[in-house]
């Protein structure tokens, strides 16, 4: 390799290292192929879920009361089986602030209420944070439950989280 090829190299390598440094500096780090995938942009930050439990053996006084992925009760239920696509499903209970009457009866509908004659589901939220340095915690919080007669809130819950957004 002669002088001038290797001042060549040394200028191209440069002038990359100088694109992409312009490229990444106003998006704070963040490049195009990695802030679209969540894992990358959003590590570490805390995040909430939705999932559905069968708790139709258990008691009122059981239910509401608040858990962890390690202790939960009742058994997950698989939304795709009821027609229910699973971030849908998420985005909904997760990003819903205003739970009116209409919404919460949605949620029964969804599923269908032929599911309900004999089964109480317990929507749950599960909310998950880095607890240390190098592991996650994760809380079940019981949202509402789903019976034949309809819908119930969280009774441990604050009325006002189920209407953060107002009368809309």
């Amino acid at each position: 390799m002669t002088e001038n090829e290797s001042k060549r190299g040394m200028k191209v390598l440069g002038v990359t290292l100088l694109i992409m440094a312009l490229l990444v500096a106003p998006h704070e780090g963040e490049f195009w192929p990695f802030s679209i995938y969540p894992m990358f942009s959003q590590a570490g930050n805390p995040w909430t879920r939705a999932m559905v439990l069968d708790v139709t053996g258990y008691d009122t006084e059981e239910i509401w009361q608040q858990r962890t992925n390690e202790d939960f009760i009742g058994d997950p239920i698989a939304v795709r089986e009821y027609g229910v696509d699973e971030i849908d499903f998420a985005n909904y209970v997760s990003k819903t602030e205003n739970w009116t009457d209409n919404r919460r009866e949605a949620l029964r509908i969804m599923f269908g209420l032929q599911n309900f004659e004999e089964n109480k589901w317990l929507v749950v939220k599960a909310h998950g944070h880095l607890a240390g340095k190098d592991s996650v915690a994760v809380d079940i919080i019981p949202w509402i439950l789903l019976t034949k007669d309809g819908t119930e809130l969280n009774p441990n819950i604050n009325a006002a989280e189920y209407m953060k957004g107002g009368d809309r």
